[in-house]
């Protein structure tokens, strides 16, 4: 397969090129069209008890509350007669509002519940209408419409789940635009830096933009089919550009050293791409199939993120196996040219002597210096002993975000909050008087403040109604419960009153839906957690396939999975000490909170696989190696030698793409850009570094082990070089170890 490859490049270079360019025009034109594709949220799972409520109250009631106007008057009183008779122009404007459903308002019900206890503000609630794309649409058509000064008497704003979706969708883009706009000109600027040449600094940016203008198509082409999460862009954008010049930077890097030595340019384009390009080949796919695991979970944020994931992986790939060959078939010498004043005068094929220098001293002092740091990168993982988890809400908003202001005057000003009751739906007939004893139960709760139905309003300590019925709650043939708490929205208490309530013994022939923000949270913990063991396994079970195929070892896989493993311990558990327990908070503008469940496990599945990515750059040269005669300790010096400055710069580079998002307003989007690209280090330095020398030199020849079996199993199966046979290589990077014998 890598031979015609590189014959293609070699005979077909100009063809690949005019090709390569009309699908980037083409992709361009698509990806044009992306964004009108994607949807907000994502986060809960379809089959869950809360996602089925909502649909049932969305077919039979209208839908559930997901705008709340929070109204206020300049003059301090809401119930002034100009203030009034404002208020109800403003909530017959808002029935008229085809866009809407479910409009209730103070000045209608003269409710207590729906005003500020002192008495300066008002809610209107209302219900955001059509399918998630369509109510991200209109809730932003909304907002624009009523937000602000209302008739002179009135000020208007916007807060609840629509409201918040609208903030979140708008902020995805603005995150987006300055990450990038951060990450480009830095990559650029740190490429000159590595190559010491303009030409050979240009290429991996080519291969960046076919990538990135790759994934915007499939994110148009994916969205047109099924539902992709708008968040999908900040991980494509990040991983096309990363991985594109990562790759990049590989085939790059061999073409250079192979010129060095002396090959034809044909001759170079060959042994780029049989070594190189089959390392690009295994690193990702097994960046694919760790990104492909997402798919195992039911949120179409995770899935989105997997199956856009693996796209992208592959066309950063596909674009460096063929259109990469082709540039240096064309370019030949020329790839040096342009070459900075600060450019290295070495010969561009030699070794980096820190990274053999090092290799060396971990190899002569495994345990000494591998102990303390696995001690450190435990260290760093034990914040994990007290994670917990939640879901998205307003908090990962920035502060001066408007929906999110909204929702902390709810909690701090009005008896119990709407936006974070929890609602029961029963898709049956229900008589008066068994609906009545099941609402008495229900405000029977530790934490309950009222209880909400079509028969009247019932508070703790009260069999019987105590407040006024809401007819908009029940129909002949289904009935909608409000259950309203005093409790913290997403506390443990809050979780454990969803429990309680779905315990207490329904009206006979029905099975109640508990929904609502605190039922998300409980059904999103046990859907996640329902299936992590089966994307763990998917993860390591192919994982360990690939790599066996790729060392025909089994001990190179566990060695790989173990050190994988600590290395995103230590990542999660830092981005824990900061995200949930609040440290650098003043520093970054977040709001403390429990880890994000969905983000937590995209974080881990993007770690592994790019932890993955650089195991398959070093151990592809270690093998090379050892498979050229040299012993265990001369291949990991001078293989680690040859590929640590490929590494550490691949590193460095795909880190920037990932922590520009630091820059992000969305707390969570901090926490995906900031522990991706620290994973990212870790596994570069700490790992690749220390560990991998320090492990192979106490597994000795034992790290090549396999099974006879299996070594027939992968004589016939397994990729290995092949192709044209290898220049002399480079001379070794440093004086050659002393063998232990």
């Amino acid at each position: 397969m890598f031979e015609r490859m590189a014959e293609l490049a070699i005979r077909r270079s100009r063809l690949v090129l005019v090709v390569a360019t009309l699908a980037v025009a083409l992709m361009s034109v698509l990806g044009a069209g992306a964004f009108d594709k994607l949807k907000g949220g994502g986060f809960d799972d379809p089959a869950s008890p809360s996602t089925r409520a909502t649909a049932v109250i969305g077919d039979k009631f209208g839908g559930e509350t997901n705008l709340i106007l929070l109204v206020t008057s300049p003059d301090g009183r809401i119930d002034t007669s100009a203030a009034k008779e404002s208020g109800q122009a403003l909530v017959a404007e808002l029935k008229k509002d085809e866009r809407l459903a479910n409009v209730v308002s103070y000045w209608e019900t003269n409710s207590p519940d729906l005003r500020s206890e002192d008495g300066r503000e008002a809610l209107v609630l209302a219900h955001v209408m059509g399918d998630t794309t369509e109510q991200r649409k209109n809730s932003i058509e909304v907002l624009d419409a009523y937000s602000g000064t209302y008739d002179k008497n009135l000020t208007v704003q916007a807060g609840g789940g629509a409201a918040v979706g609208a903030d979140l969708s708008n902020q995805v883009v603005e995150d987006l635009i300055l990450a990038e706009a951060i990450a480009i000109p830095l990559t650029l600027v740190l490429l000159l830096i590595v190559f010491g040449s303009a030409v050979a600094a240009l290429l991996p940016l080519v291969i960046a933009v076919i990538a990135v203008m790759g994934s915007f198509a499939q994110l148009f082409l994916f969205g047109s089919v099924t539902d992709v999460a708008d968040t999908a862009t900040n991980l494509t954008t990040a991983l096309g550009l990363g991985l594109g010049i990562d790759y990049a930077l590989l085939m790059v890097s061999r073409f250079r050293e192979q010129l060095a030595a002396g090959a034809s340019v044909d001759d170079a384009v060959r042994r780029t791409v049989h070594t190189a390009g089959r390392t690009v080949a295994f690193s990702a796919a097994t960046v694919a199939a760790a990104l492909a695991a997402l798919m195992a979970f039911p949120h179409y944020f995770l899935r989105s993120m997997g199956f856009t994931g693996v796209g992208v992986v592959a066309i950063a790939a596909l674009s460096t196996l063929f259109v990469m060959p082709a540039l240096l078939k064309v370019l030949g010498h020329r790839v040096n040219s342009g070459r900075m004043p600060w450019a290295e005068s070495r010969r561009s094929d030699a070794g980096t002597p820190l990274w053999g220098r090092l290799a060396r001293t971990v190899m002569r002092r495994p345990v000494l210096t591998a102990v303390p740091v696995v001690a450190l990168l435990l260290f760093a993982a034990s914040p994990l002993l007290n994670i917990t988890f939640g879901t998205p809400d307003e908090r990962v908003l920035p502060k001066d975000a408007e929906s999110r202001q909204v929702s902390q005057i709810l909690r701090e000003e009005f008896g119990g909050s709407e936006d974070s009751a929890v609602f029961i739906a029963i898709d049956e007939s229900v008589d008066e008087a068994t609906l009545a004893s099941y609402a008495g139960r229900l405000a029977a709760l530790k934490g309950v403040e009222r209880v909400e139905t079509s028969v009247g309003a019932y508070t703790p300590g009260q069999s019987t109604a105590t407040g006024p019925a809401d007819s908009a709650l029940g129909r002949p043939d289904a009935q909608q419960i409000n259950v309203v708490s005093s409790l913290t929205p997403k506390s443990e208490a809050a979780e454990s009153l969803v429990e309680e309530i779905r315990s207490v013994t329904p009206p006979p022939g029905t099975e109640p839906l508990v929904g609502g923000n605190d039922a998300v949270l409980v059904d999103a913990k046990q859907s996640i957690g329902d299936r992590l063991p089966l994307a763990v396994s998917l993860v390591v079970l192919t994982t360990f396939l690939l790599l066996f195929l790729f060392t025909g070892s089994i001990v190179q896989p566990l060695r790989a999975l173990v050190l994988n493993l600590i290395s995103l311990g230590a990542t999660l558990g830092v981005m824990t000490w900061i995200f949930q327990d609040g440290h650098l908070s003043s520093l970054l503008g977040f709001t403390a909170q429990p880890m994000e469940m969905t983000m937590t496990v995209l974080m881990f599945c993007i770690g592994f696989g790019l932890s993955m990515d650089y195991e398959v750059f070093v151990t592809s040269r270690i093998k090379e190696l050892h498979d050229q005669g040299a012993d265990n300790e001369t291949a990991v010096v001078n293989g680690l030698g040859h590929t640590g400055r490929i590494v550490s710069a691949a590193a460095l580079l795909l880190a920037v793409s990932f922590f520009a998002f630091g820059t992000a307003k969305l707390s969570f989007m901090q926490m995906f850009g900031l522990g991706s690209g620290l994973a990212i280090l870790i596994d570069a330095i700490a790992v690749r570094g220390v560990l991998v020398p320090a492990a192979m030199r106490l597994l000795g020849r034992s790290a090549w082990y396999a099974p006879g079996f299996l070594r027939r199993f992968h004589a016939r199966y397994g990729l290995s070089e092949g192709g044209p046979e290898p220049l002399p290589a480079p001379g070794p990077v440093a004086e050659e170890p002393t063998h232990a014998r």
